[in-house]
């Protein structure tokens, strides 16, 4: 949650839209486990396809491997680049 977090303050620093539509958490089951200063940001994130969980869960409290870093900052400069 929290690169998701700086990675959607760069966009909303950019002029980049923000979508935070709250259903975007809703088919997680550890959707309420998600931190309050960071809801906006999973919702945007989960909404942009830059994250998309794993087997059915976000785990924003765990820390990411390399290769899901990777995954979101290459789907996220896909996304810069629209």
């Amino acid at each position: 949650e929290q690169l998701v977090a700086m990675l959607f303050r760069y966009a909303a620093f950019n002029g980049m839209d923000a979508v935070t539509l709250e259903e975007n958490l809703g088919q997680f089951a550890d959707r309420e486990s998600v931190s309050g200063w960071a809801v906006s940001a999973m919702n945007w994130a989960v909404g942009q396809g830059l994250v998309e969980g794993s087997n059915g869960l976000l785990r924003p409290k765990a820390t990411a491997t390399r290769a899901e870093v990777a995954t979101i900052l290459m789907r996220f400069c896909a996304l810069l680049k629209k």
